[in-house]
């Protein structure tokens, strides 16, 4: 079965289970409004096209080789390429966070070492991929998510809440003219929140299958982000609401 059998929300289903590794029945009900015996025919479609393997309350991957990572959304070229642009835009001595995702792993990953910068972040595994590298990292305290290794939480928020960045790079789930820019988990969307509120310019870094898409947190509107780096141009009425709102959408290369 090709993957453009699916639908939309299983689509979502599928992008989650790519960024966290695994789904809980839990966690959808309370994003999708729809019965929970729907959400399970999702799972199980999901599965029998061998794209997932259901587990008792939810859903995990099957392995984490990149095929099937790349079959399940996560889009591995499109995301490295988001992030070689987004590079581009960070200046010598520079103070910039980088929070939590798939998208924004690839932007510590394309640093070159020994830049004249200071980053900021919430994802342990930005921080580890710094490591070595000769970057001044900042790696703010908190509560541990497993799912996302990141840090979230009041400790988090203090931080956030005593420094100024030049510029900030945040991942999200989706993007819609009514919900603005979102995120399934509330903790994440604060410190998403939060980061913007400090920061001189915002960048939000997404693949172009989070356009058209919300999720429960909404974190920013439209209007609080200077710049979108992507992969491919939303449908024309979505692009139109970044234009009206002053939003530069950068197209990777």
């Amino acid at each position: 079965m090709s993957q453009n059998q699916v639908n939309t929300r299983q689509q979502q289903i599928l992008d989650r289970m790519a960024l966290y590794g695994e789904v809980k029945l839990a966690e959808l009900k309370e994003t999708f409004d729809v019965a929970e015996m729907t959400l399970r025919r999702d799972l199980e479609k999901l599965e029998q096209m061998g794209l997932l393997k259901r587990t008792f309350g939810g859903a995990i991957l099957f392995g984490k080789d990149i095929a099937l990572l790349e079959r399940t959304g996560v889009l591995i070229e499109e995301k490295m390429k988001i992030g070689l642009q987004a590079v581009q835009l960070i200046q010598p001595g520079d103070s910039i966070f980088i929070d939590g995702g798939s998208t924004t792993l690839q932007i510590a990953k394309c640093l070159r070492p020994n830049m004249n910068i200071t980053v900021v972040t919430n994802a342990l595994n930005v921080a580890a991929e710094l490591q070595g590298k000769q970057i001044s990292t900042i790696v703010v305290g908190g509560i541990l998510l497993e799912q996302t290794s990141t840090l979230v939480g009041p400790l988090a928020c203090d931080s956030l809440m005593k420094m100024a960045f030049d510029r900030v790079f945040i991942g999200t789930t989706g993007a819609t003219i009514r919900h603005g820019f979102s995120n399934s988990n509330m903790h994440e969307a604060e410190i998403k929140r939060l980061a913007i509120e400090q920061a001189a310019e915002v960048n939000v870094v997404m693949d172009h299958t989070k356009f058209g898409m919300k999720d429960l947190f909404s974190f920013a509107s439209l209007i609080s982000v200077n710049r979108i780096i992507t992969d491919r141009l939303p449908e024309q009425e979505l692009t139109q609401a970044f234009k009206d709102a002053a939003v530069e959408i950068v197209i990777s290369q």
